[in-house]
Order: structure tokens, then C-alpha cells, then sequence
């Protein structure tokens, strides 16, 4: 039974919209945030606030630690012009402080062109993506082998237009295309509350926005 989440990432994009969708869910949500930007918005949501930088890793620890958490969700990652990715380090730190915390389940958001997906991109975009998606399947496989169960999503190209109901996901690493970012928060929401996605790593795609393969297996969480 998950009552208490923490969800790194939720100051913009697919982590505010997993934000709000456990708020709509009537989830108690803890949300760690690198600065106080957003911290209004979120409150004013009902979601709890700490602030601390998911690159330090007592600072993460002393986040999760003592609020008997039974997941983690995070979406964390950053762009070169930040200084130091979050993408590996701050992921790293977020799965160790879970694995002491005794949490039971952890999904990260993740990106289609990690590990064996990276087939599913062209040869131009995985050249230019390489960096970040090296970073990301470390992040994946250290969250394997955390012992903790786990859910990775790893979401096409992302829009920021309204959900459109037709996110789906699967374990096929062949498959890519385009979902919205309110989507990808609705199937991560969904892993959360079942049992039939736990410790798989699925892609995740509109089902209209797929390129090219039209056929291909959907798993139902």
C-alpha cells in the first residue's frame, strides 16, 4: 500500500505533472527541491516541501530520512549549462538514501535511447543525446541493483501539451516516438498503485505518435 511518496523533479515538467496527478489521487506527496522557486506553487497543491540538492547526498538522506516513505519517484536530470549533471550522481544518491530508508518501491523516469533502446533513435540523435543517456543507463542499472523494486519508464520525445489519454507503455526496446509530459505522469502514477509493472524497464510513447512501428506489445499497468 503506498501512502507516502517523495518525488524528486517536481519543480517543472513530467515531475510537476506526476505532482499533481498524486495530489489528484489524494497521495501524500514530499517533493525535494533545489531551490525555493517553485515551493508556493507546490504547497499551495498540498504537497510537502524540502529543499536540498539531490548532488549531495546528505542532504538527500536527511530528506527521506524518519517520514516512513514507501516510494520514491524521480525525474531528476539536468542540462550541461547547470554545472554538473543530476542525471547519474543526484539519481545515485536519491536510490542509496532509499535503499537506507527501508523504501519499498522506486520509479525513475528515465529516456528512450538509454541502454538497449538505444537502437530505437536515429544514429544523429543518439550521437548528440550520447552524454545524458550514458548518465542515465548508469542510473538504471544502479537502480537494479539496488535490491529495490523498481520501475524505469523511459519516455519518448516529450510535449508539453495536455494529456491526451493515449500514453501507453512497453518492453519493447525497439519502439519510439512522441508523448506528452501530462501522459507520461498518468502511466508513472498508475506503476505506482499496481504491482504489474514492478521491476521492469518499459518504454513509454502515445500509441498514435509512434514512428514507423505499428505493432508492438503494451503493457497495462
Amino acid at each position: 500500500m503506498i501512502e507516502r511518496t517523495f518525488l524528486a523533479g517536481a519543480s517543472r515538467g513530467v515531475g510537476r505533472e506526476i505532482a499533481r496527478c498524486l495530489r489528484e489521487k489524494s497521495l501524500s506527496v514530499q517533493a525535494l527541491l533545489r531551490s525555493e522557486n517553485t515551493r508556493p506553487e507546490l504547497e499551495a497543491m498540498g504537497i510537502q516541501v524540502c529543499v536540498g540538492d539531490a548532488l549531495n547526498p546528505d542532504a538527500v538522506k536527511q530528506a527521506m530520512a524518519g517520514h516512513s516513505f514507501q516510494a520514491v519517484i524521480s525525474t531528476i536530470g539536468g542540462l550541461p549549462k547547470d554545472g554538473q549533471r543530476a542525471d547519474f550522481l543526484g539519481n545515485k544518491n536519491l536510490i542509496d538514501a532509499a535503499v537506507q530508508a527501508g523504501v519499498q518501491k522506486f520509479i525513475l523516469v528515465s529516456s528512450i535511447g538509454s541502454g538497449e533502446s538505444a537502437t530505437a533513435l536515429p544514429p544523429q540523435a543518439m550521437e548528440t543525446l550520447r552524454p545524458v543517456l550514458i548518465e542515465k543507463e548508469q542510473a538504471e542499472q544502479h537502480l537494479i541493483k539496488s535490491g529495490l523494486t523498481y520501475v524505469i519508464i523511459r519516455p519518448g520525445g516529450l510535449k508539453s501539451e495536455p494529456a491526451t489519454g493515449n500514453g501507453v507503455l512497453t518492453p519493447d526496446p525497439t519502439v519510439a516516438g512522441t508523448i506528452h509530459r501530462a501522459d507520461v505522469a498518468q502511466l508513472v502514477c498508475e506503476c505506482l498503485l499496481s504491482e504489474r509493472a514492478d521491476n521492469r524497464v518499459l518504454s513509454a510513447v502515445d500509441r498514435n505518435m509512434v514512428y514507423g512501428q505499428a505493432d508492438f506489445e503494451i503493457l497495462t499497468p
